[in-house]
């Protein structure tokens, strides 16, 4: 077996062949054992198969660890490709999509006058003396998995290639530079700008592939005063991902407005749509909204993925104390359930969740939504559409009169809302709703407030969740540590009482983009109108009044539910304090 290369920069002689070189790599960094390799060795025969190939076939090893051997064999650096951390520019100019696809390499990094380059073969012959003459910089190279280093290359080189396409198109069919502050102007070349055209369909593709690759929630397309920047809002937290050219994206933006049936021509007004997509065998649904800004329309479209949105009620994070009440709160035939917290809370998981373990044959569910975030054969589902004059109240009171057993209301918003959703209460169904309030206690006088009489209150309300979504550590990369003394403190108690939790946190890998986090988990407050409460309710008490005997009776908070979930390994300090500060 050839001696590893140094670490110096330059040419090295060819690297033995797959079959006989890989396989003692791995047995020498003890990532195989003899009888592995030999196992290994004989598949690959039998299969026609690579090494590699056979090492994922056979399950005795993954890509990491693969890498990670290479990497200390060669003495070269092992890195972690984040794609969220990479430059497009760096990846894709300076080395063409060819060269770097020949050479199994990926440019990840530019500092100065170094640029960083991962192989995936640290063996293979490496083009020191190419790279530099073309991009007249000093060469890094680091290991990195095959699969990380051929999916940036395909998805950089890709999106650069239409992104590039669509720009040259564009601007030979327009003449001058388009002043994007100029909103009529901008109307009066919408019929310019083909948003079915290849690079352009091509673009757009790539952009919510690489969304829904990344788990995102949302993707948000912001004009800036040259390029437009496009962020994925990934766990609950916002990455900027990419820059596209402006000509470029007023031809993105239309053929986003095409697909989700907007008016391609309205450019000065607000304006909402929908997108399905058929993502990997199923159908996903995107929530599109557009608005004027100074340097041109802004879009945000959130990604409905029905893997991710649709969890079972014991999924949804409720502790051991809290589940009971919950299922105890559905339980019943009859009374109204809100579920509160500000927007991205989760609130719509938690309610699609329920109504999922509701759902019968011999039950009529029906919801009442703004807009229908997920579509579900098994309940009747209605947009609110108030250019219609479809409101959540008007379509309440048409529910009333289809039979239902339970009714879900998107959002109790205005007093008719409120009132309606008492009415049905009153009459025998059960309804669950939504309220935008910071805690649970604070929903019961905000009822009130909305005007609904407290002997009405105390008549139907069931109970109150509020709630909020935490990240999850990574399961794939998580550790145990030890708390420190600052930790100590925000979480109000001494290193020696934190000795027997196991406290966790994310190192980062490749499944988490390097965050040390995957998913989000929600933390509750729950509080069921217990007979102290309803007669708090009745003499028309404060939310604090209410806060304080809900604590009586063993609510525990929303900081509690994140602490219980630190404890337990699941978040860390530093995103409970995020959540719910400290």
């Amino acid at each position: 077996m050839s001696s590893p290369p140094s670490r110096k920069s330059g040419p090295v002689a060819p690297a033995p062949a797959e079959t006989t070189d890989l396989l003692p790599i791995l047995v020498t960094r003890h990532v195989l054992t003899a009888e592995q390799a030999e196992r290994v060795r004989r598949a690959s025969r039998v299969g026609s198969l690579g090494i590699e190939q056979a090492i994922k076939q056979l399950g005795v090893a993954n890509e990491i660890q693969i890498a990670q051997a290479l990497a200390a064999h060669a003495g070269l650096p092992y890195v972690k490709i984040n794609p969220l951390d990479l430059d497009i520019d760096v990846v894709t100019k300076g080395l063409s999509a060819p060269f770097a696809r020949k050479h199994g390499l990926v440019a990840i990094a530019k500092s100065g006058d170094k640029i960083t380059i991962a192989v995936h073969d640290p063996f293979a012959p490496f083009p020191t003396d190419d790279i530099k003459r073309v991009t007249g910089l000093d060469v890094e190279r680091v290991v990195a998995t095959r699969t990380d280093v051929e999916t940036v290359n395909k998805g950089f080189y890709d999106l650069q290639t239409s992104l590039q396409t669509a720009e040259k198109q564009l601007s030979a069919s327009r003449m001058g530079a388009v002043d994007l502050g100029n909103q009529e102007f901008l109307s009066a070349e919408a019929a310019e700008l083909d948003p079915a055209a290849a690079p352009v369909v091509k673009a757009l593709d790539h952009i919510l592939g690489y969304a829904f690759e990344q788990r995102a929630s949302d993707i948000h397309f912001e004009p800036k005063r040259e390029l437009t920047l496009v962020r994925l809002r990934i766990d609950g937290i916002l990455h900027d991902v990419h820059l596209i050219p402006k000509i470029v994206y007023q031809a993105v933006i239309s053929r986003i407005k095409l697909l989700s049936g907007c008016n391609l021509a309205e450019k000065r007004r607000p304006q909402d749509g929908r997108i399905k997509r058929d993502q990997g065998g199923r159908e996903v649904e995107l929530r599109v909204s557009t608005m004027p800004t100074a340097f041109g329309e802004k879009a945000v479209l959130r990604i409905f993925d029905p893997d991710i949105l649709l969890k079972g009620i014991d999924e949804l994070g409720l502790s051991a104390h809290d589940l009971p009440k919950l299922y105890d709160f559905i339980a019943r035939p009859t009374g109204i359930i809100l579920v509160t917290g500000p927007t991205g809370s989760g609130k719509t998981t938690t309610l699609y969740s329920v109504l999922k373990y509701l759902s019968k044959p011999e039950v009529n569910i029906i919801t009442i939504e703004d807009p229908i975030e997920m579509v579900f054969e098994d309940f009747n589902q209605v947009a609110v559409r108030p250019q219609i004059d479809i409101t959540f109240g008007g379509a309440l009171r048409t529910v009333l009169r289809q039979d239902p057993d339970i009714i879900m209301v998107g959002e109790i918003r205005d007093t008719e809302t409120a009132e309606h959703a008492v009415q049905a209460a009153l009459t025998g169904h059960l309804v669950l709703s939504t309220l935008h309030t910071n805690d649970a206690s604070s929903s019961i006088t905000r009822l009130l407030d909305l005007g609904i009489p407290h002997f009405l209150i105390t008549t139907t309300l069931i109970g109150v969740l509020a709630q909020r979504l935490v990240r999850e550590n990574c399961k794939h990369c998580v550790e145990e540590y030890a708390p420190t003394a600052e930790e100590a403190a925000v979480l109000r108690m001494s290193l020696e009482k934190l000795e027997p939790y196991r406290f966790k946190r994310g190192k980062g890998c490749l499944h988490c983009r390097q965050t040390g986090y995957i998913g989000r988990i929600g933390v509750f407050e729950v509080v069921p109108m217990s007979e102290k409460i309803r007669r708090l309710v009745s003499g028309q008490a404060s939310s604090l009044d209410i806060y304080k005997v809900a604590r009586e009776e063993g609510m525990r908070t929303l900081r509690e539910s994140a602490v219980e979930k630190v404890f337990r390994g699941i978040t860390t300090v530093t995103e409970m304090v995020r959540v719910t500060g400290r």
